[in-house]
Parts: structure tokens; C-alpha cells; sequence
């Protein structure tokens, strides 16, 4: 499918996976490639797009930080992670993007913040002026104090929640980074026989079988979440791309009306 009416996406939601900005091995966060994701969100906000991150990573970051070698368990123990993490997250963010005089904003949101019509007018209001103000907002949930995202896989590694966040702002486009090139038939992983889909026009039964949890001791998300976010953002209207986060140029190949991911239109 020819991809050029990509290049036409005005408001941009682009979800950033734990794999993407840590070194898988070690959980470290990998700064040369927030250094370039910091670089190409700015490029394309400074293309006159809307950017907004909702980026993963925080109980990783924290997780390190604090030198917790096995992946927490208990709640208390994540949600102290996400408070030391988050802090970590922003302030390198905060750094990276001032090197190209991009100003960045912090939104911590809960699922209930999405549920209760009041808080979801007053944060839908906070996005609506930052973007007005040439801001680009990255919000994570607010793992401190809320639950959803750890305990529910169903909202799971802010995949669900990105695509919220895309209904609530009416994004045109969604983008999720994973550590996988996009949908295949079979986890490719495992499968050398997996065929890639490069692109999806609507989601069955069948496409949704498709799915494979994640495997990585970082992320909580698997293929079932972003399929799950696919047909929110597609029940919206907007067009929603899978891509490998490994090299995070792919945004930017991506909106130029590349083949890359797996596209889930509209």
C-alpha cells in the first residue's frame, strides 16, 4: 500500500517502549538513542507537526537507580521504583531535548483520569494548550499512585494508554516503538517461517491470534496490547504504525510515507 497520506499527519502520538531506551541487557537507559529521539521529535515538531511521547521506562530506570537486580514483585516495591525512575526519566529528557531548545512538559495521568469526564476535560485542555504553545507533552501513568498499568496487562506498558491519549487529543496518527519490526503471523522469535503483515485494513479473530506476549525482563507489554490500541486509535480515525524502535529514525521514515512497521489504517 502506497503510504504517502502518512505525510500529511498534523498531530502525532508516538509511544516509546522500555526496550527502546534501555540497554536490554543491563536495564540502563541508553542515552544515545534518547539523545537521537530527542533529535527527530524535534526535527518533526520542527516541521510544524504536534508531538506528544508517552514514554515507557519509568520502574525500569527506577529499578536501576536503586540496584534491584530481580524485577520487583510486590506493588509497593514498582510503584517506588516509578517514583525514583520517573524523577531520573524527566530529567534526562529535560537535558536532551534543551540541547536543541525544545521545550517538554510532564504529564502523569491515571486510567481514571480517562474515565471521569471532569479530569479527562481539564487534562485534554492541558494537552490542547501545550500544543498550542509548541510544547511537546510526555506523559507516563502515574505508577505512584495508581495501580491500572501494573496490575492490568490489559492497559499494559502505556500501549492502551498511548492510544487513549491519541482519542483524547484527536491525533491523526499513532506510533508505537517496540523491540519487533511490527505484526507477523507467528512470533518470529521463535517461528523462522513467521510471514510479516505490512499492513492491516481491519482486525479479526484471527489477526488478534496473531499476538504474542512479551518476553523481555523490562516491558510489560505484549503484541495483544498494541493490537488493543490499534482499534481504539482506529475506531477514532486515526492510522496506527508498529515499528521497530531500535533505530528511532524510523519516525521520521515512517511520516515521510516509508514502508516501515506494520500499518493499522483507519
Amino acid at each position: 500500500m502506497n503510504r504517502n497520506f502518512l505525510r500529511d499527519k498534523k498531530r502525532i502520538v508516538v509511544k516509546i517502549g522500555t526496550t527502546t531506551i534501555t540497554h536490554v541487557d543491563t536495564g540502563h537507559l541508553n542515552l544515545v538513542k534518547m539523545e537521537k529521539l530527542a533529535r527527530v521529535l524535534t526535527d518533526i515538531r520542527n516541521q510544524n507537526k504536534e508531538v506528544i511521547v508517552v514514554s515507557s521506562g519509568a520502574i525500569g530506570a527506577g529499578r536501576k537507580a536503586l540496584g534491584i537486580v530481580e524485577k520487583p514483585r510486590s506493588l509497593s516495591e514498582k510503584q517506588a521504583c516509578a517514583a525514583v525512575g520517573q524523577a531520573r526519566l524527566m530529567m534526562i529528557y529535560q537535558k536532551l531535548f534543551a540541547e536543541y531548545n525544545q521545550t517538554i512538559a510532564q504529564i502523569l495521568i491515571t486510567k481514571r483520569t480517562m474515565t471521569n469526564e471532569i479530569s479527562r476535560q481539564n487534562a485534554e485542555n492541558t494537552f490542547q494548550e501545550l500544543l498550542r504553545l509548541g510544547v511537546i507533552p510526555i506523559v507516563n501513568e502515574n505508577d505512584t499512585v495508581s495501580t491500572d498499568q501494573i496490575q492490568d496487562e490489559n492497559f499494559g506498558d502505556n500501549d492502551t494508554l498511548s492510544a487513549t491519549v491519541a482519542e483524547m487529543v484527536q491525533a491523526d496518527m499513532l506510533i508505537l516503538l517496540s523491540d519487533i519490526d511490527g505484526l507477523y503471523t507467528d512470533d518470529p522469535r521463535n517461528n523462522d517461517k513467521a510471514e510479516f503483515i505490512s499492513c492491516v485494513e481491519k482486525i479479526d479473530d484471527k489477526l488478534a491470534a496473531c499476538a504474542k506476549g512479551t518476553d523481555t525482563g523490562y516491558g510489560t507489554g505484549g503484541m495483544a496490547t498494541k493490537i488493543a490500541a490499534a482499534k481504539i486509535a482506529n475506531a477514532m480515525g486515526a492510522d496506527m504504525v508498529i515499528a521497530n524502535g531500535d533505530d528511532v529514525t524510523n519516525i521520521s521514515r515512517i511520516l515521510d510515507g516509508k514502508e516501515i512497521g506494520t500499518l493499522f489504517k483507519a
